[in-house]
């Protein structure tokens, strides 16, 4: 992970996308008084939001399993079409 000053990237902007992309870097860019923002490929952040859906469909399980062994669920009959 890398961390530099919005100077620098901006005069130097072709060569830490690269680094992002070619080295799947994360780059910070600190930007005095205001907030960060970070450069990283969309591959790595694609992964992330992949990660992100993957942990909320697997707790959305998780309390769906805990009201039913807190005797919580509701019992449907299953309606077969052909």
């Amino acid at each position: 992970m890398l961390a530099v000053n919005y100077s620098t990237i901006r005069n130097n902007l072709k060569d830490y996308c690269d680094q992002a992309t070619d080295n799947h870097e994360t780059v910070i860019v600190t930007r005095k008084g205001e907030k960060n923002v970070v450069i990283m490929s969309l591959e790595k952040y694609s992964q992330l939001e992949k990660a992100a859906r993957n942990a909320e469909y697997l707790a959305m399980i998780d309390r769906g399993i805990a009201q039913l062994s807190a005797d919580n669920g509701q019992e449907h009959e299953l309606n077969e079409t052909d």
